[in-house]
């Protein structure tokens, strides 16, 4: 049974990988803004919008792939209400930082799988996570250190890496934390025959 990963991205990928899932991988294609931008306009939730945009990803590769398991994952950071996306440059990424410093934020993280054109499983988690209050210095020499890398994640922060050193508190699995409710979708994959039991 074909597997395939509707994202670009090289953590979810290598989840995966790690994890002894073979698993192609594809861009979905689906622009974000406008589904963001509708679910801010229709007051939904992170949690709501990220469940669209997973599904989303994981149809519009279906649509190409129909006899494939196409996997859709999306992540959305919630802080008090006000989401964050990827910092385009290092002054936004400082400016998130120092935004989310001393705060508590949510990672809305959603799953979806699809196969020919339909939804066929859907999973979404909330961890939490809790900033320690960091200065200016910390911030500078955090960004200096990390560099691009900081830019690829919705809160300047690869937890992963460097990162955790930016946190005081963390609530919630560690996988999904990274962008994919791994144990959740490994069972799936196990329920469906794609992986063994």
């Amino acid at each position: 049974m074909r597997v395939i990963l509707a994202s670009t991205s090289v953590t979810r990928q290598s989840m995966l990988k790690a994890a002894g899932v073979l698993a192609d991988t594809e861009s979905s294609g689906v622009d974000e803004t406008p589904i963001k931008r509708a679910g801010t306009l229709a007051g939904q939730s992170a949690a709501v919008v990220a469940a669209r945009l997973a599904r989303e990803k994981a149809l519009a590769v279906s649509a190409r792939h129909p006899d494939a398991v196409v996997i859709g994952a999306d992540q959305m950071l919630d802080c008090e209400g006000t989401w964050f996306d990827k910092p385009a440059d290092r002054e936004e990424a400082a400016e998130t930082l120092h935004r989310l410093s001393g705060r508590t934020h949510r990672l809305e993280t959603s799953i979806a799988c699809v196969r020919d054109g339909e939804v066929t499983w859907f999973h979404g988690e909330a961890p939490r996570l809790t900033m320690r209050p960091l200065s200016d210095a910390f911030i500078t020499a955090y960004l200096a250190a990390e560099g691009e890398a900081a830019l690829h994640s919705v809160g300047a922060y690869r937890l992963e890496g460097p990162g955790i050193q930016l946190f005081e508190r963390i609530e919630g699995d560690f996988f999904t934390i990274l962008g994919l409710p791994l144990l959740p979708l490994l069972g799936y994959l196990r329920q469906i025959g794609a992986l063994p039991s």
